[in-house]
């Protein structure tokens, strides 16, 4: 696919091509409103939004990464229903503070893990939702935008418009929480995900 041919014709209006580039990012736009929301109905119509603002906007992309400049839109219209169904979370000043573990925190299953596992993995699955819904939403979109899609520090701070200090801080803060409350999940986390008794030992004298 060639990315740049394709925008600069659906710049001139041709449909066609913009449908290209929507076949080819839908889904990974559908991810990140999906776990943003926690509703398929909601991320459906977020991610239908995200593609009418892009393609009336697209005079305005001036080069650089167009995955994330239609990310960034995708984050805003969730940002906006989560405001609409006052699902917004606010953040205290504690929260803030001094960054938690910087070591990642995989939200993806194992591939070598046969399918008598489904069921398990099902269940991990909406239990990471849950921690997620969990977090304010300033933390949940680096969370999904690092641990779940991949993206690096400087593809997060360009999709959420924040500097690269910011995306360090808040991702820790997030990636800690989130372990707090997977540890509550027991025995369907993968054993890569708990904390041995001595991590234990040590965050709880640290």
């Amino acid at each position: 696919m060639d990315e740049l041919a394709l925008i600069f014709d659906a710049q001139r209006g041709d449909v066609n091509a913009f449908n290209t580039l929507v076949l080819a990012y839908q889904s990974r736009v559908y991810n990140v409103a999906y776990r943003l929301l926690g509703d398929a109905h909601a991320a459906d119509d977020a991610t239908q939004e995200a593609f009418i603002a892009a393609f009336r906007n697209l005079a305005q992309f001036r080069g650089g990464s167009f995955v994330a400049w239609l990310l960034r839109i995708a984050t805003n219209a969730c940002l906006d229903e989560l405001r609409r169904t006052k699902r917004r979370s606010t953040i205290s000043t504690d929260e803030l503070g001094e960054d938690a573990d910087e070591s990642a925190l995989v939200l993806t299953s194992d591939p070598d893990e046969g399918p008598e596992n489904v069921a398990m993995q099902r269940a991990l699955s909406q239990a990471i939702q849950d921690c997620l819904d969990g977090l304010p939403d300033v933390f949940r979109i680096v969370a999904i935008l690092g641990d779940l899609e991949g993206y690096d520090y400087q593809e997060i701070a360009s999709i959420a418009r924040i500097s690269l200090g910011t995306v360090k801080s808040r991702l820790s803060r997030a990636r800690g929480r989130l372990r707090d409350c997977l540890q509550g999940a027991g025995e369907l986390l993968p054993a890569r995900y708990r904390l041995s008794e001595q991590e234990d030992r040590t965050q709880t004298t640290g």
